[in-house]
């Protein structure tokens, strides 16, 4: 998204905030769900490491 919003260059800032709209609507919104899905697999991982390791909670091969 960054490099499609600066490819071109920004002369307001109205512009870099109606370039950053147009890109975010095309984001695919099963993208955005896997994401917040990810994010709260992260989330639940950290509160149960209670703050310490938690790659290995993340990335083990058991299924979701």
């Amino acid at each position: 998204m960054q490099d499609t919003v600066y490819a071109r260059k920004i002369t307001s800032a109205d512009e870099l905030k109606q370039r950053i709209s147009d890109e975010w609507n095309k984001i695919d919104q099963q993208l955005i769900d896997r994401a917040v899905k990810q994010w709260r697999k992260h989330l639940a991982a950290c509160v149960s490491a209670q703050g310490g390791h938690l790659e290995h909670m993340l990335y083990s091969r058991t299924p979701n």
